[in-house]
């Protein structure tokens, strides 16, 4: 059956991609389950992973689409099996917060995790989390800004040190030009 073919082609490119990813070296050191805890209360505070929330939804939707654009006859079976079968792969979101807990496990400390949870589950870390966009784009507005004022100041600093550099240099009105040198026309 072509559409089942389709399926597994379009899947083996997600596999290849979890295949390279599992065949990174993996860190041989234990970690104890007190920091692993720790670390995992942090991803949570930090909201660390709710970024790839979509990965699965969007995998089944472009699936679809590509199933449904071979097999347009087959819509309603394509959607419900695609429907079906990304159910039953949700659990392996609880694979990704195991990563990220022992990637934060080696990179921080126990008492480290335990105070950016304590931070960011504060409501002053819950504000910077949710204002951390807001506070980036004025920032990078204000850089902007301060970049733009800062070239227009070098700019004209130069420029006027250049003019006296060039007026100090040049022989009086009236003098002859030292020899071998025309003196400069008048602007």
């Amino acid at each position: 059956m072509k559409l089942g073919l389709r399926a597994r082609r379009y899947a083996a490119v997600f596999a290849a991609t979890a295949l390279l990813i599992a065949a990174a070296p993996a860190f041989s050191q234990e970690i104890a389950e007190s920091h692993l805890k720790a670390a995992r209360s942090a991803i949570t505070a930090l909201r660390v992973t709710e970024q790839f929330d979509n990965v699965l939804p969007q995998a089944a939707a472009a699936l679809k689409a590509e199933l449904i654009r071979t097999s347009p006859d087959m819509v309603q079976v394509i959607g419900q099996t695609v429907d079906e079968k990304a159910l039953g792969f949700a659990a392996r979101r609880g694979d990704l917060e195991r990563e990220a807990a022992n990637i934060y496990a080696r990179m921080f400390t126990e008492p480290q995790l335990n105070e950016i949870s304590a931070f960011y589950a504060s409501d002053t870390g819950k504000k910077l989390l949710e204002d951390a966009p807001i506070l980036g784009r004025e920032l990078g507005q204000a850089a902007q800004i301060w970049q733009r004022g800062l070239a227009r100041d070098l700019a004209e600093a130069v420029g006027e040190q250049l003019d006296s550099i060039v007026r100090a240099q040049a022989p009086a009105e009236g003098q002859a030009a030292p020899q071998g040198q025309s003196a400069p026309a008048n602007q």
